[in-house]
């Protein structure tokens, strides 16, 4: 197996890696609004959120930025909370009139805390100098890239089926999901070890 196809394969688990459910929660919580139509936006959404956790990782290996693991693990269900607010809040509102400022930061800075969550690990995977870990670091980003259009092609998917053939609305759906979201991190924020 080539370096290559190892790295691509370490970001791929990174997003489906059903113990760490996070991404995931994410990634559904920032498409509930679109649909296929909306594909340009949601590419764009997702490559900010890639370039986000990219550069977490850089700013890690190269040693820039350090943060403590207990506070990115609080902040990452805080990012998924406030995205999933978010379109709980404009829930009924076409793709077209949403602030793709506000989403784009949101993802901007998720992706920036997740990159940093997962730092330590990725140090620890790769050897020698920061100089010879940007390849890989690279290698490891498409695999992020190609899982999370995988998650969002299923959701678009998901919402496409529940609204043609189950007859929800699109504001309904986005509404359920959304609360959905926030009812799965709701927990997690609860139990981080931020509050011991």
């Amino acid at each position: 197996m080539s370096e290559f196809q190892i790295y691509l394969e370490t970001g791929l688990h990174h997003v489906l890696d059903i113990d760490a459910y996070d991404h995931v929660l994410f990634l559904i919580a920032l498409t509930v609004p679109y649909t296929f139509k909306d594909w340009k936006r949601l590419l764009l959404l997702v490559s900010i959120f890639t370039i986000g956790h990219t550069l977490a990782l850089i700013l890690s290996v190269f040693g820039i930025v350090m943060i403590k693991a207990s506070l990115v693990e609080f902040l990452i269900p805080i990012t998924i909370l406030v995205t999933a607010a978010f379109h709980l809040f404009t829930a009924g509102k076409t793709a077209k009139s949403d602030n793709i400022n506000v989403v784009g930061f949101i993802t901007l800075f998720f992706g920036l805390i997740h990159g940093l969550g997962f730092s330590n690990y990725f140090k620890s995977i790769l050897p020698g100098n920061p100089s010879e870990k940007l390849v890989p670091l690279l290698e490891f980003a498409l695999g992020i890239e190609i899982a999370q259009l995988i998650v969002v092609l299923a959701a678009l998917i998901v919402s496409y089926i529940v609204q043609t053939f189950f007859r929800f609305n699109k504001r309904d759906y986005a509404l359920v999901v959304s609360a959905f979201v926030i009812g799965v991190v709701i927990p997690m924020i609860l139990g981080s070890e931020i509050w011991k």
